[in-house]
């Protein structure tokens, strides 16, 4: 397989990569076959995987806006993924001219494409680290420069806590994170659910199975699992609620079955 240019040498593309693959449910131009073939091995069971991913951005987008209207307009996106249209920046940045954004992620594809997208954009940066070194982030250079920890943050975790296993502690890490941010601060937050999902529990199980071959587990965890996350903050209306449900801009009627799977939520402290 010829290596494009834009990937780094440091990656082994023969192996699937979650962010990778999340490109290509997007529509990205930023995966490999292997990418591709992983993905068309989950949509087997779950034909609207394309549809989640899309009422993902569809509902960061909408609480990305809401947190610049209420005088957020700093954010800590952690678990970004490869950049494509309508990322946090160009939407908090077109919300309120001076947000300042900072991405954090552990893949080298994502984070190259970060640093060519910010490339000129003073009041965006990317972090290569992991949700699970909470200080190493903080401590970075780019977030000293960018994020003043005294003022409210806007944290986003979409899609990312559903592939940290209990083992590993994401509600430690979470609330790590939630102690460093000053009062005022948001969460901003999705996760995979069996709850909602419009095929049986079993079907659906073996999309999962796919991401277990792949090394990179995902975690369903119940509604009162992933309402755990948000302990020590005061939930926004209308709570923790299927994504299109979540302040929504357009009518429901029309959205896919698949779109209402899993959880979406935003919490603020106090």
């Amino acid at each position: 397989m010829e290596r494009p240019a834009w990937a780094p040498r440091s990656i082994d593309i023969s192996v699937p990569s979650v962010s990778r693959i999340y490109d290509f449910y997007l529509g990205g131009s930023h995966n490999f076959e292997v990418d591709r073939e992983a993905a068309r091995r989950a949509m087997a069971f779950m034909p609207g995987l394309p549809k989640i991913m899309q009422a993902n951005r569809a509902f960061m987008r909408r609480a990305v806006r809401f947190a610049a209207g209420q005088g957020v307009t700093q954010f800590l996106d952690i678990g970004s993924g490869i950049p494509t249209f309508g990322n946090v920046h160009e939407v908090a940045q077109a919300a309120a001219p001076g947000a300042r954004v900072v991405y954090v992620d552990h893949d080298p594809v994502a984070v190259a494409h970060s640093q060519a997208v910010l490339a000129g954009n003073a009041d965006a940066d990317v972090v290569a680290a992991d949700l699970l070194g909470p200080q190493e982030i903080l401590a970075s250079p780019q977030v000293e420069r960018l994020i003043d920890l005294n003022r409210p943050v806007a944290l986003l975790l979409v899609a990312i806590l559903h592939f940290v296993e209990d083992a590993d502690d994401p509600y430690g890490a979470v609330a790590e994170l939630r102690e460093a941010l000053a009062p005022g601060s948001m969460l901003i937050l999705t996760h995979a659910s069996y709850e909602g999902i419009p095929v049986p529990a079993e079907r659906a199980e073996g999309a999962v199975d796919v991401y277990k071959d792949i090394r990179n587990p995902l975690i369903m965890r119940s509604r009162d699992e992933i309402a755990r996350f948000f302990e020590g903050y005061d939930m926004v209306e209308p709570g923790l609620v299927p994504m299109p449900h979540w302040r929504p801009d357009a009518a429901l009627e029309d959205e896919d079955p698949f779109a209402f799977s899993g959880f979406a939520g935003v919490g603020r402290t106090a």
